[in-house]
This record gives C-alpha cells, structure tokens and sequence, in this order.
C-alpha cells in the first residue's frame, strides 16, 4: 500500500508498491585476405594489441568471419582457452579495418570490462555526456551511438554470458564480432568454430615465433629436419596456439635448437608427470610450457615472479593494479615493497609480461593472466604453499575493496570480480578469518545495493557462518550479518524470515552495545520497516518513533539517517491515510537528504518519489508528476537502467498516469516494471504480484475485463502465498478484484470480496483509514446498482467522515462520493411512500 520502502542493510530504500485510490473503481495504483600489411586510417579508439606477426593460418576462420559479418552482421568465434580466438579476432580487425570508419575493441567477459568499454569508446569518441559519473548512462549513449551509425566494427572479446551481453548489443547497423567460449549461441550471432591448428599450421606458427624462419616465410623454407621437429612439437602440444607461442618464445630466449628443445621439454614433462601424478590430458604441453617460462621470470625477477604467482589467485581478467600498490601490505616481500615505488610495480609487471605470462592494458591499468597459466602455477605448489598465497590475496583484495556506499560504487565496480572470486577461493581453501568474512560482508552489500539479491545472500550467509566460527554466537559483526541477511530477505518478500533476524540482532546489539547506540536505531528502524511491510502498522509507528528519537539524541538534529527516519516515518502515515502528518515529515527529510548528500543521491530520489506518492494519494497529480519524473530520472541515472528501485519508479509513474485516464502513457510504463522485477526478482515476489495487479487496474479501466480478470487472480494469489490470508495488500486485490466485477454486472460475486476486503481493513488498518472509506463507498455503489438504495446511502455517508478527514473535501474521491449520495438521494425521493 502506497510507495514501498525497504531497508537496505542498516539503510532503507523505497520500491514499488501498489497504488489503490479511494474510489469506485478503485486501481492500483570482407573478399577473403587482404594484402598482409595495408595502410590504416586513425581510429577513434586504438586496438588494444598490435598486431600480431606471427599470425599463421585461419583463413577458414577469417573467411567464415567475414561471410558471417557479410550476410548477418554479427560472428561469434567460439572455441576453448588458449585456442587463439582473440588473435583471430584481432587479425581480422587489422586486414579489414580499412573498411570501416571505426574499429572497436570491447573486453566482454564480466559486465564491469563492458561497461569500462563503452565508456572508453564514448570518451574516444568525445560523445556529448561523456564526462558524466553514471557509466550506465554512458553505455545507453554509446549504444544509441552505434544503433544510428553504420561503417563501424565492434569486437566483443571473451564473451562468455550471452545472456548478460544481449543488454548490451547495439542494432546491428555495423558488424559485431565476439570472441566466447560458449558453444551454444542461439540467435546471437553466426557461430565461427577455431579448433586447433592442424599440423602444418602449428609447425608453421612455432617455426616463426621462435625466429628459426622469417614472420612472412613459408613452411617450405625451413629445413626438412626442422619441419620434422616442429610437426613433432606441435604433436606434443596437441595443435594449441598458446602452447606453441610460448615454447617459440622460450626457443628464441634461450637460443636454442628445436633438437634442444624437444628433449627438454620431455624431461621436464616426465618429471611433472612424476611429481604430480596426472596433467590435463587436453593440454599437457601447456603446463611444461608454462612452468619453464616461470622459471626464467623467477630467475630475472623474484618480485616479477611473486606477482605472477599472487595473479594465479585472482580472477584471470582485469586485475587491478591497486591490488598490488594499495593492498601491498597484505603480501609477504618481495611484493610488499611495491606500495614504495610505481616504477618498481611497472619493472615487475614488464619482467613478468617477458613470456606472456601476464599482460597489461595500460589504459585501464589492469593485469591479465591466461587461465592455464594460473593452472600451472597453483598445481606447481604445495597446499601449504597456496594456502599462504590464497590468504595474501584475500587481505590484499579486502584492502582495497571498500565498504559501498553509494560515493563507492565505481570502485566497488571495479574490484567486484576479484571480490567475488576472492571469496570463493577462500570457500575453496577453507580460509576462515575476520578479513574473509569482512569481504564477503562487503561484496554483499554491494551486490544488495545493486538489487542482485541472488549474488548477495551466499555471500552474507558464508559471512555469518564464518563470524559465528571465530567470534561465537554474540558479537557486534554477527549482529551486522543478521540486520544484512534479514534486509535481504526483506527485499525479496521473504518476510517471515527477516523477522526472527531481526528481533535476534536487535537483542544482540542492546546486550553489547547497550540501550542507546546507532546501531540499536537502526535495528529498531529496520525492523519497524519490516513490520510496515506486513500490515503491523501500530507495532511499526512504535519503534519508527523510537528510532527516530534515538538518532537525534545519538547523531544530532540533521543526519542522513534521521533523514531515513523521518522518511519511513512519513510513508507509514501515508499507509495509514494520516497525509497531513506526513507532508512535513517528507518536506524535511528531502530538504535534510539534499543537503547533506548533495543533489544527486539515491535517498534524495527515494524522498521524491515518496513524495510523489504523497501527493498522488490526495488527487494533486500535477505536483506528483514532476517529481516522479525526476526520481526515475536520477534513479536511473545513479542506480543503473536495470533495477528494483526503478522498476518502482516505472510502476509509481504508470499508476499516476492511469488515474489521469492516460492510459497510453500508464500502459508500456507497467509492462516495463513488470518484466524488469521478474527478471530481478524472480516471478514470485510480492513486488511482481504489484505489477501484475496494477497492470489488471489498468485494463479494467480500459475494458478489457478478460485481461484484468487474468491478472488480478494471479496477483491475489501470490499475495495470499506470499503475505499470509490476512494483510493489507490481499485486502486491496480482494477489493479490486470485486470492483472488476461490478464493472461487469457480476455484482453477486463482486459483494462477498467487498465484504472481506472491509472487514479485513477494519482489521489492519483501523475503522478511520481511507482504504476503509474505499471499501464502503463501493460497496454503497453495488447496493445501489442492485436497487437497495437505502443500505448504500448508509455505506456512502459511513465512508463521508473518513474522506473529509483524510482527504479533504476537494479531493477527486471525496467529490466522487458526494455525487453519489446525491443520486443516491434522488433515487430515494423518487420513490412511492
């Protein structure tokens, strides 16, 4: 009932909520190969690689690529690591760009690399916004850029969740060409396979890369014994260009013969195979290979083969350098000196990067590792010895990962990965410590704030679990991981779970931290929030006052979490019809929020739009409207085009416009939040059962009962499964579930839904709320289509009082009802007596 507001963890955030207006009829509310080496024009954006001359082969791939672009517009190289898609990707890239206007290169493998791209692209290209804080703003720019320009080719690299992608796929007036290990692509895009390299082709790439023949020569031109060796290695290296690219670098380094070579490589092969009893059958060169690049990076450089090895547990992709400058101190020496100097991070990286064993992007100053490269070097270790890099790399990432408030949230974007990775090697090596728990405690809040309830809840229970290990049973970080989860849960309807948290945190912190403490009103606040939720509206304005009071005493007059209190304060009087109490309260919770957040924050958009619905609620539309607008507006901008908190903007919005009659407007606005809170939330969620209640208002207003009817059942019992039988929210379906039914003449099953929708709001909310009125006023108009004038002139002047009283006399439903009592009179006096 009205605009939901729910606590993030020890925040409180608003979402969508039904909206039922006290009235009858009531809603709620490429030719094949290029020259080798053409000119190129500038482009707005540089490959991130240069090109690779060693290149050999793929010209199947390379035509397959360009028929696919040709007829389709969108190829997708898909095959294993290591495989060579991205150098394929990048060949192709450097033959054809002279036939583009643009060529893009975006890393695609986690949401945060696609977002930091398109950014980039934007900033290359000097888009108008560019220089905005909202990255997600930026990509819809960026994306618009590509929907209304053609002549541009765009490289998507490792990716591999095509379902996260598609968000990001531009109209395909250009090419789009993805690197992914996915094999099953759908619809996506024109599926381009890369296998390994057949022998000669393999021969041919290490005979080149280890310069015993010319970049540009022929298979032919080497020596008869030699072509015989390279077969033989690339036998040995089962056609893998990796493989072959690193033994070649290896050969040349070391000037050595291919004779040399391979009897080298068998040695150490049989003696890793003896060492560790079994090697992956798929890539066993992979691993010699590798392994003896390492040892010549530990022979140069102890520090560049320390941070190798700290890289070998992280997640392969976009490591951040502040891991190993910021979060220096985490690690042991030699890494734990790099915090002293940038220029002996940049020589370590430099010596590392000597044999690809890392790369680095300088533009987003960022490490990459080749995954069997962190294979080779974690199986090269005892468990003793991972164990101690594994809980380096937990303090490391712990360190810089901060706690995500809002003015966090880029750098928690960055550092999300490593996070999340993190924290399931820390599952993996059974690694228990304050620090551990402390990062998943961040990393979920993170994804909580970002409404990715699914990512979050393992997190915080792992947290808790772990907390409970090392601390016992009572503790003030055990009572923060109870107030988490059950905000979580809250978030996601799961309200009789939240519950007993609750109360268990709240006793917790009062035991250790005494009666009067923030983290007290907090708990209290939450709690009372929780209670709003559920219909518990006495229970609730109890301890939002007590709260309230408390963070004044605690925190002093103006404070973002009185701010909070005074918000939640007002929307629960909002829910009890007491409007004129809650206007001033929202007035200055918003002018607190503006003023000591800054213009652009989440919780001012909260304070708008609750305000919003304030206002709504008393028929002043146009008041409501500017100010919806502008919370969807920032919400999107803030939070991202895809979340909780502006899937309730849409419904709010939509709601308004369906009471105006704007139905056109109201109707794609639902469809949106609809579909944005089952994706988010899945498809049972009270906040889902809202959207499909709303949308059935609506189609009951526009006649199309059959829809409505569908939909308002669906909504009635998610409620009743998800509420309980008894609570304000099935009340409301109850109620306009009958009022669809008036509007049909179906007045015998519309009457016994008015009657236990009025008697279940007598119930919960009290004999003087507004939803009561509601009730009673349609329930008059069914007397009255039945003839019974005199019972429906007595509902109508029941329902009078509560309109003046909470709504005014100039409110459009308070208007509505005395119109019919007036009919209702004329129906009476023209009675015979």
């Amino acid at each position: 009932m009205g605009h939901q507001h729910w606590p993030w963890p020890k925040r409180s955030r608003s979402h969508l909520q039904p909206n039922r207006p006290p009235s009858l009829a009531s809603s709620e509310s490429t030719g094949t190969t290029p020259e080798r080496r053409p000119q190129v024009p500038e482009l707005a954006q540089p490959l991130p690689y240069p090109r690779n001359p060693f290149f050999t082969g793929r010209e199947d791939q390379l035509q397959a690529i360009h028929a696919a672009l040709t007829s389709r517009g969108r190829a997708a190289l898909s095959g294993l690591g290591g495989i060579g898609k991205t150098q394929t990707a990048l060949e192709y890239a450097y033959r054809h760009q002279v036939k583009y206007e643009h060529v893009f290169w975006v890393r695609a493998e986690q949401e945060t690399e696609l977002i930091t791209g398109y950014v980039a692209l934007a900033k290359a290209l000097q888009l108008p916004g560019h220089q905005q804080e909202d990255q997600q703003a930026i990509v819809t720019l960026m994306k618009q850029w590509l929907t209304t320009h053609d002549g541009w080719l765009l490289v998507l690299d490792n990716a591999d969740d095509l379902r996260q992608l598609r968000l990001y796929l531009p109209t395909t007036n250009g090419h789009i060409l993805l690197t992914t290990r996915a094999q099953a692509l759908g619809d996506l895009a024109k599926k381009v396979e890369v296998t390994r390299m057949d022998a000669d082709e393999g021969a041919l790439l290490l005979l080149r890369r280890a310069n015993a023949i010319a970049d540009d020569a022929d298979l032919v031109d080497a020596s008869d014994h030699d072509q015989a060796l390279a077969h033989t290695l690339n036998t040995e290296m089962d056609g893998l260009p990796l493989a072959l690219d690193q033994a070649g670098a290896y050969i040349e380094d070391q000037v050595l013969s291919l004779d040399e070579y391979l009897e080298l490589f068998r040695t150490e092969k049989a003696e890793l195979l003896q060492e560790r009893g079994q090697l992956d059958p798929d890539h066993p060169s992979v691993t010699v290979t590798f392994t003896l690049a390492f040892e010549k990076v530990v022979a140069a450089s102890a520090t560049a083969a320390a941070l190798v090895r700290a890289c070998a547990f992280l997640a392969p992709d976009a490591i951040p350098e502040e891991i190993f400058s910021e979060g220096a101190a985490a690690f042991e020496a030699p890494l734990s000196t790099l915090a002293e100097s940038k220029l002996a991070l940049s020589k370590a990286i430099a010596e590392a990067a000597r044999f690809s064993l890392i790369s680095r992007n300088p533009l987003t100053k960022t490490l990459t590792i080749h995954r069997l490269v962190q294979e080779v070097l974690r199986s090269a270790m005892d468990d003793n010895l991972q164990r101690q890099w594994a809980e380096q790399v937990v303090e490391a990432v712990t360190a810089v990962f901060p706690n995500a408030e809002f003015e966090n949230w880029v750098r928690c974007a960055r550092l999300i990965t490593q996070a999340q990775a993190t924290t399931h090697m820390s599952a993996d090596y059974g690694l228990a410590s304050e620090t551990a728990a402390l990062l998943l405690i961040r990393a979920g809040y993170y994804y909580n704030s970002q409404g990715r309830y699914g990512e979050a809840e393992p997190l915080y229970l792992e947290a808790l679990t772990m907390y409970k290990q090392l601390l016992g049973e009572a503790h003030p970080a055990i009572a923060d991981s109870l107030n988490n989860l059950a905000a979580l849960y809250g978030s996601q309807g799961r309200y009789g779970e939240a519950e007993p948290l609750y109360l268990e945190s709240l006793a917790m912190y009062k035991q250790l931290l005494g009666e009067a403490h923030p983290e007290v009103a907090t708990s209290l606040n939450n709690l009372a929030g929780l209670y709003r939720f559920q219909g518990r509206y006495g229970e609730a304005e109890s301890l939002y006052l007590k709260a309230l009071t408390m963070r004044k005493q605690l925190l002093g007059e103006a404070h973002p979490k009185v701010a909070i209190s005074l918000n939640d304060l007002a929307t629960l009087y909002r829910f009890q019809g007491r409007y004129g109490e809650a206007e001033p309260l929202y007035l200055e919770s918003l002018a607190m929020s503006k003023q000591l957040l800054g213009e652009a924050h989440p919780e001012v958009a909260t304070s708008l739009n609750n305000l919003a619905g304030l206002y709504e609620f008393q028929g002043r539309y146009g008041e409501a409207e500017p100010l919806y607008l502008e919370s969807l507006v920032m919400r999107k901008q803030l939070l991202g085009k895809v979340h909780p908190e502006v899937a309730a903007s849409l419904n709010n919005l939509a709601a308004l416009y369906g009471s105006q009659g704007r139905y056109g407007e109201a109707e794609p606005l639902y469809l949106e939040s609809l579909a944005m809170s089952k994706q988010l939330l899945g498809e049972a969620h009270p906040k889902v059962a809202i959207s499909l209640h709303n949308l059935a208002a609506l189609y009951r207003s526009q006649g199309r009962y059959g829809e409505a009817e569908s939909l308002y059942l669906k909504a009635l019992t998610m409620r009743k499964q998800l509420l309980g039988e008894a609570h304000p929210e099935v009340a409301t379906s109850l109620h306009n579930l009958a009022a669809l039914y008036c509007s049909q003449g179906r007045y015998g099953e519309a009457e016994p839904l008015y009657l236990e929708s009025l008697a279940m709001s007598k119930q919960l909310l009290g004999e003087a709320h507004p939803y009561v009125a509601s009730s009673l006023f349609n329930l008059g108009a069914l007397r009255y289509n039945q003839g019974r004038y005199s019972e429906a002139q007595t509902l109508l002047l029941q329902a009078q009082p509560i309109y003046l009283t909470s709504l005014g006399s100039h409110h459009p439903a308070t208007q509505a009802l005395q119109s019919w009592l007036n009919m209702v009179q004329a129906a009476l006096d023209s009675q015979p007596r």
